[in-house]
């Protein structure tokens, strides 16, 4: 089984399914205050225009966001943003759906945010929740900000524009979005271990290619570290370090993901699906899917397909 190549951190957006979605929005003048009970695992808060105060569960001190900025709240009970000025009262603000009409903001006057929430597949969550720490606060540098800016500014338009398509166009730049908020994220960051870490580190990357591009071959550590231009030692102690796992491990992983997304998408038989991705037989194929994902590969295509028909 031969993954069509293209750079690595594309293939996991595809595998684990990741969707930025808009969910509400406000501007504001004055002093005011927004609050909710947050239930979905990734959220992130996008300053389009002016500044705010984000409190949340988990973090020390009130993080300041500033126009351009992007909050990614991992798994956090609770938020509070604060913002504005003046002598009058503060404003309990509660965000609008995207299906409402918005008044027309001034970027140089209001505070404008726009919030959303980061759907994934299981995989995806589990991958995510362990590459973030509770509040991921990327900043609109001078490197990533006009790009970064310029998403936001083209989501913001659409959100408000209520024009033909708007619908669409909404969850295209909500990708973009969180896709430029990720690479900044990446280069601003000291990442945690990790698959978003180890997609990005140079020396691995000739490996991780490897394993990538021929799930199926059983691939050495030896063969790993010569492709990586290292010692067996020094790339297995640097592969831990980085991805938080040994490469067998990573491998497997790998596998298992490419098995969720060919029993979600097609109607491959597992006997196929095991030799496709290199198990000797079914039985250690569905043992090995089972011990990672729960449950065994036919359950897990039934349980994805009824929960398609029904949503």
């Amino acid at each position: 089984m031969r993954v069509q190549m293209m750079d690595q951190l594309s293939e996991v957006f595809e595998l684990v399914e990741v969707r930025g979605l808009v969910s509400g929005r406000f501007a504001v003048q004055g002093p005011w205050v927004s609050r909710a009970e947050l239930q979905d695992p990734f959220k992130f808060v996008a300053m389009a225009g002016g500044r705010a105060r984000l409190t949340t569960d988990g973090i020390d001190a009130p993080i300041e966001l500033e126009p351009g900025d992007v909050a990614i709240l991992n798994n956090r009970a609770r938020l509070e943003l604060s913002g504005g000025s003046g002598d009058g009262p503060v404003r309990e603000v509660v965000p609008l759906e995207v299906d409402f009409e918005l008044l027309p903001a001034d970027w140089d006057t209001h505070d404008i945010v726009i919030g959303g929430r980061i759907d994934l597949n299981e995989a995806g969550r589990t991958l995510l929740g362990e590459a973030l720490p509770p509040v991921a606060h990327v900043q609109a540098s001078p490197r990533t900000g006009a790009n970064l800016r310029g998403s936001l500014y083209r989501l913001f338009e659409e959100v408000t524009g209520n024009r033909i398509g708007s619908a669409f166009a909404i969850r295209q730049h909500a990708q973009l979005v969180l896709l430029e908020v990720l690479r900044a994220y990446v280069e601003q960051s000291a990442l945690p271990p990790g698959w978003l870490r180890v997609l990005t580190d140079e020396r691995l990357k000739p490996a991780l290619t490897l394993m990538h591009s021929h799930p199926d071959t059983l691939w050495s550590l030896n063969e790993l570290a010569r492709a990586a231009a290292m010692s067996r030692t020094a790339f297995a102690e640097r592969f831990r370090a980085v991805a938080g796992l040994p490469p067998r491990a990573y491998l497997n992983r790998w596998r298992m993901m490419l098995a969720q997304r060919a029993l979600r998408d097609g109607d491959t038989s597992v006997g196929s699906l095991a030799t496709e991705l290199g198990y000797a037989s079914e039985s250690a194929f569905s043992t090995a899917f089972k011990r990672e994902v729960g449950q065994s590969p036919l359950r897990y295509r039934s349980a994805i397909r009824t929960q398609a028909a029904s949503s």
